[in-house]
This record gives structure tokens, sequence and C-alpha cells, in this order.
């Protein structure tokens, strides 16, 4: 089992004409994914390698029955192409594109609280169900089916972590990477409880970094709710306050954000922590350990 999606997803790419929706929607194919449909204005009736382009998403929907969409929208039209697929009835919703205006997302995120579609992103590198479905622009090959869940707010550190679990011989669920941007769709305490209760899924492995609260909400939230072994890694150990590293929401201000508080709360939590980023598989199998388990039954 996985979640969010799987080898029966039917994807509609948004900015499939563009240079990097083309690209990665064709990565996104040889790897395995249903690259159902695109959606350029204008360019409907046309196809790009195969693949029919269409006008709207709603067209896209309706023809090739698409359930989710992968954004490559330039920041400008991103928020207005995430209420399109929402409107057209799309289920998932994944935006790569980065730099979309905050107030835009306000906005969206105002627009989606009545919607069914959930939304991960923006600003983030997608989602992938190792050996059946990639939605986004991690590379594949260095996944492994298997049953540790990933969830992470950087894209960099997400392929560190995977290459090293995958190394250990700890293959992964589903790996979904939520974003760094200040405002997003999808939290880590939404992945955790898809994550919890995926019954195929035995641990789960948090990446971090500074700025913002998530992290101790996350904290709080496995403390209450997860049963299952958790190790995390919190990037920005040594970033001097009021810099933002290399995310618009990894910025400590305020006398919060602090990558000290993060860990200290996951401890509190129960969590194993990495580190280093060069320990992130030894601090999973450290937490399978500590739960009385062995992490070759993940």
């Amino acid at each position: 089992m996985a979640i969010l999606i799987d080898r029966h997803s039917r994807i509609v790419v948004q900015g499939l004409t563009g240079s990097s929706g083309r690209r990665h929607g064709l990565l996104c194919r040889d790897y395995g994914s249903q690259i159902v449909a695109g959606v350029t204005p204008g360019k409907g009736g046309t196809h790009l390698d195969g693949i029919p382009v269409f006008d709207t998403v709603a067209e896209a929907v309706e023809t090739c029955h698409a359930d989710v969409s992968m954004i490559f929208v330039p920041p400008p039209g991103a928020a207005e192409a995430i209420l399109e697929a929402s409107e057209a009835g799309i289920r998932l919703a994944v935006c790569i594109t980065e730099g979309v205006p905050v107030r835009d997302m306000v906005l969206v995120n105002r627009a989606l609280a009545n919607s069914s579609m959930r939304l991960i992103g923006p600003n983030c590198p997608g989602l992938i169900t190792p050996g059946q479905c990639k939605v986004g622009i991690m590379p594949g090959d260095i996944h492994q089916p298997g049953s540790i869940g990933v969830v992470s707010r950087s894209g960099t550190l997400t392929y560190e972590a995977v290459k090293q679990l995958s190394d250990a011989g700890l293959g992964q669920s589903t790996c979904v990477g939520i974003g760094g941007d200040p405002i997003i769709g999808t939290s880590f305490i939404d992945v955790l409880s898809l994550f919890n209760d995926d019954p195929d899924t035995k641990g789960v492995f948090l990446i971090g970094e500074i700025g913002g609260t998530a992290e101790e909400q996350a904290a709080a939230w496995i403390r209450q709710h997860l049963r299952k072994p958790v190790a995390a890694y919190i990037a920005g150990m040594t970033a001097p306050p009021g810099k933002r590293m290399g995310h618009a929401g990894a910025i400590i201000s305020g006398g919060s954000g602090r990558a000290a508080d993060k860990i200290a709360a996951l401890r509190d939590s129960g969590v194993q922590i990495a580190e280093s980023p060069a320990s992130m598989a030894l601090a999973m199998q450290k937490a399978f350990k500590a739960a009385g388990l062995s992490s070759h039954d993940s």
C-alpha cells in the first residue's frame, strides 16, 4: 500500500509544453507514471510526444479521466492553476513552482478550505511511491520499494536521506516533499497522519529545517498519536538569527524557528535525531531498535 499516489494515478501536467514541464513530465512517464494529458491554454488539440494537450484542466479530466495534477506553471499564474485544478475535480495537485507570492497562497488556501482537493507544495520536489508512480522532480533511481515513509521540507536533503535508506536496505512506501515556503497546502501532520494509518508503512523519517513552528507541532502530534518508529533530521543548526537559509520559510525571527528548539521538541516526543546529514539511515535503524523492532522487518 502507499499514500496519495500509486500505479493507478492518472496525471495531467499543467504547463506540459514549457521546458520544465516537458522534461519532468516525460521523466515521470519514463518512470512508469501514467501521464495522460497536458494543459497549456492556446495549445489545445496538439500532442507532445504522444501526450494530448488541452486548453483547460476540465477538458483533461473529462476526456482522459485525470485525477492528479503536476503543476509547472510560472509563479504569476501558479495560484490560478491550482484553483483551476480544484474546480475541475482533481483530487491531488502537486505544485512544483518556486516563487509563488505569499499573498497568492493565502488566497489559495482560503479557497481550498472547502475543496476536496489536496495540495502538495508549492516550491516542492513532489512525491513518489517507489516502483509505482512519481509526480515531481526527484531522481527515481535512488528510491526503492519498502515501508519507510519519508516527509520533508527540503528536496535535496530528501534525496540524501532516501539514498542512505535505500543503501541500508530500508525501502520507502511513499516519499513526500511538502515544500519550504511559509504557506503550503499540506503539513507535516497531514502526512504523518496518512503514514500512521497506512498498514504497510512501518516507520517514518522526517526532515525539517529552521523557521516556523511546523516541526514543534509535528512533535506534539507524534507524542500523542504516532504508533510507529520515527527518526528525524533538522537542518540549520549553525544558522545565524535573521538569516534566510535556502527556503522562503527557513528564517529564524522573533526568537522562534531555531533548530535546537525543534530538535528538543522531537526528542521529547521519542523521535530519534540524526546528528548530521551523514547519519540519517543510522538514526532510522536506531529508532527501530529503540522500539524493540528490527529494521529488517521494514
